[in-house]
């Protein structure tokens, strides 16, 4: 009886681990761009891109903010720099807007705990107080992994994380970050930048019409 022998299937040659090969990148090929498509975002280049919610937790695209110049800020009710920055926004609001220019206020707890009110109370403690006419946003956190994507987009443009309440960034019409300003710093400072943005933008609507 004639042994057996052991004969190499045709399947193990060259041919096929090169195939086996090819198919394992086009698997993996097909398995990453699953997964950007599933993780990955468009990159987005505009502040007013952003939905955020608004006091009493509704929904509210920062779209309707886009075609003016916007002084975003994070607010606090129980602060030394309350009072002080409180009136200035105010009065920045009442001299530029609210035709062309807004205070953005944001509500954040993460600084000296000093906004531990919820965020409705917030809105009633600065409009009772302070007489203020600007949105004033639902609480948000600004550093960690939970931070406000909308705020979060800011502080990545301009390079400078907030370290205490009251820090601002000024937005320009298109929603690009252009400046931004720590707490103690004074109106005065502010105001001249605030002017020459509202001012362009006003000469470039005139040379649109």
């Amino acid at each position: 009886m004639e042994p057996l022998t052991a004969y190499p299937l045709k399947c193990s040659g060259p041919k096929a681990k090169v195939f086996a090969v090819l198919l394992s990148m086009v698997l993996c090929t097909v398995m990453l761009f699953l997964l950007q498509l599933k993780f990955l975002k468009p990159k987005i280049n505009s502040f007013y891109a952003f939905e955020v919610k608004d006091a009493k937790g509704r929904n509210v695209s920062l779209e309707k903010f886009k075609g003016k110049v916007s002084l975003v800020v994070n607010v606090a009710s129980d602060c030394q720099l309350t009072d002080r920055n409180y009136l200035a926004l105010k009065e920045l609001h009442r001299e530029f807007g609210p035709s062309h220019f807004s205070v953005l206020a944001f509500p954040c707890n993460q600084f000296g705990e000093s906004e531990p009110r919820p965020s409705k109370e917030v809105e009633s403690f600065a409009r009772k107080n302070y007489g203020v006419t600007f949105p004033i946003f639902h609480k948000i956190k600004i550093l960690g992994s939970d931070a406000e994507p909308a705020f979060r987009f800011l502080v990545d443009s301009s390079k400078k994380e907030p370290r205490w309440n009251f820090w601002k960034y000024l937005v320009n019409p298109e929603g690009q970050v252009v400046k931004f300003w720590r707490p103690e710093e004074p109106t005065e400072v502010i105001r001249p930048d605030i002017a020459a943005l509202v001012r362009q933008m006003i000469i470039k609507k005139k040379e649109d019409l």
